[in-house]
């Protein structure tokens, strides 16, 4: 893979954009770099113009480092290697991409995961089905991808890999003799073309809810952009292992009709209502874990998962219609592959030093995903039907510990300490990668929100700007019984003040604060800016 050597001509026979010269010398490209300081001799550097950095300005530099070609949007010449002028450089990434690494995409079969919330939950019960069905498969994840026994990182604040690391991922799963591989793709990654050349086979999505509205401006366009993937499926080209072109959409999400009338291929709903193609009866929630019957007008099969709450029910069915119908896996098959997940880093997961209550990191960083998990922590709180064989839990309290970004979609601060209000006994307001914004302002909106919702400070919510401080004052709350959920950050291993990404895992600080309450040896705080300073100073001014 590292000694890959490909025609400057031949990566543009394929491509499907105007672009200038028509007539390309015969210069070996031997890898693709976006960042100039990242050239290696023999590299196609790709400026793109990006917020405040104009890569454009870079290309001297690339030169310098031995790029051997360049492409780029503006009409410049002049240089010592050949230049092609192209009218998107991001989007002709992702072709340029493929070919370099000969279209990977068109020799496997490629499971494309959208939405809100769910999709790596959902791209990991797929791919345990594939495992079960005894299937060679690969997955790229917001967590990580996996190729075989190689599991790589794909990131602090992950979103879809840039295209020439998606299509890298994919050739090496191609050289490793996989078939399948499961990608979880996020609205950004469509909007930037990222996995335009990936050649979906199924097109999958979990929900779409209300989340990055400040970068896609609109509901519409967030929709619109989750769209691409089912609209990819009209383009993908015929394979010599078959190409279903099924979409599976979710009958119980408001994006239904929309894209319901705007898919041309194949499509299947799933959903809890009796309408879904796919749908869930004589369901049975517990604290640890769901089941229930999964049927079609082809089939019934009992399911069980240690995943928890309603939404998870949802996310099964997704995978059960896409690799029943999609790939013909037997449903009783698929089923075993779900009972075979033990649980996703960051969703949902709970971390036991045995204190006497719940202790639940996840991931939830929008509104809805706030709402179903503190709906879960509800129901596993609740006192359950006698008979089941887990005990019956007290009428314990809800303690939510959350955050709202900086730099992103400020609509959704109010909305999420709104949720809070209605659905926490207790909410504890914090840092969640506030950027270069004011953390202070950032929490009065929160507040606001809170109290709009009869929220009462001091008494039902507080403000604790150090996120290690606000996980250790919520357990302080705890009772026997009670639940303290931190959500917001899950897996994520990185928390951004100003311009830096500090270090940070919440499961790690949720050990912490808890072996500093049980008085037991356990892991040190992480570190935050927010520690260098007394509570009044550090929201005085957000710096």
């Amino acid at each position: 893979m590292n000694h890959r050597s490909v025609s400057f001509r031949r990566i543009f026979s394929e491509f499907p954009f105007p672009f200038s010269p028509a007539v390309l010398p015969n210069v070996p490209i031997t890898g693709i770099a976006l960042d100039s300081r990242a050239v290696k001799p023999g590299d196609l550097f790709v400026a793109m113009q990006g917020g405040s950095v104009d890569g454009h300005d870079f290309i001297p530099n690339a030169i310098q480092n031995g790029a051997a070609a360049v492409v780029g949007e503006k009409d410049l010449d002049g240089f010592s290697v050949p230049y092609v002028q192209v009218t998107n450089p991001r989007r002709a990434l992702t072709y340029l991409s493929a070919a370099f690494y000969d279209w990977p995409g068109r020799k496997l079969t490629v499971i494309g995961v959208t939405g809100t919330d769910g999709k790596t939950t959902t791209t990991n019960l797929i791919y345990k089905i594939l495992q079960a069905a005894n299937i060679k498969a690969g997955m790229v994840s917001t967590v990580n991808a996996v190729i075989g026994d190689e599991v790589l990182d794909t990131g602090f604040h992950v979103t879809t890999p840039d295209a020439h690391d998606v299509q890298r991922y994919l050739a090496k799963m191609v050289e490793a003799g996989l078939t399948h591989v499961v990608l979880e793709t996020t609205s950004h990654g469509w909007a930037q073309y990222r996995v335009d050349a990936c050649e979906f086979d199924i097109g999958i999505v979990t929900n779409i809810t209300h989340e990055h509205l400040d970068q896609h401006g609109s509901y519409e366009n967030y929709r619109a952009a989750k769209a691409r993937l089912f609209e990819s499926l009209e383009r993908t080209l015929p394979k010599p292992q078959g190409n279903p072109r099924l979409a599976v959409i979710n009958r119980d999400d408001r994006s239904f009709e929309f894209l319901n009338h705007l898919i041309k291929t194949e499509k299947l709903s799933y959903g809890l209502r009796r309408d879904a193609d796919i749908h869930a009866v004589d369901i049975e929630y517990s604290p640890s874990g769901i089941r229930f019957m999964a049927e079609s007008k082809d089939w019934r099969v009992a399911i069980k998962s240690r995943l928890v709450g309603a939404y998870n029910i949802s996310n099964c069915l997704a995978a059960l219609t896409a690799t029943v119908y999609g790939l013909g896996i037997k449903p009783e098959i698929a089923a075993q592959g779900i009972a075979s997940l033990e649980g996703v880093p960051g969703r949902m997961e709970r971390i036991d030093l045995g204190q006497p209550f719940t202790a639940i990191v996840d991931f939830a960083h929008t509104p809805n995903a706030l709402k179903v998990a503190l709906e879960t922590a509800r129901a596993m709180i609740s006192p359950l039907p006698a008979g089941e064989g887990l005990g019956v839990r007290g009428n314990g309290r809800v303690i939510a510990v959350f955050g709202s970004a900086g730099l992103r979609d400020k609509e959704k601060r109010r909305m999420m300490a709104e949720t809070a209000a209605e659905l926490a006994d207790l909410s504890v307001l914090t840092a969640e990668d506030p950027r270069t914004e004011s953390l202070r302002g950032i929490l009065d909106e929160m507040a606001a929100g809170a109290r709009s919702r009869g929220g009462r400070e001091g008494e039902t919510f507080w403000r604790v700007a150090d996120r290690g401080e606000a996980i250790k004052f919520a357990l302080s709350l705890a009772r026997p019984g009670d639940i303290v959920l931190s959500c917001g950050k899950g897996h994520e291993q990185s928390m951004c003040f100003g311009k830096i990404e500090h270090a940070w895992d919440d499961r790690i600080a949720m050990r912490a604060a808890l072996s500093e309450l049980l008085k037991i040896k356990g892991p040190k705080m992480p570190y935050l800016p927010t520690q260098n300073k007394n509570e009044e100073e550090w929201l005085k001014d957000g710096s």
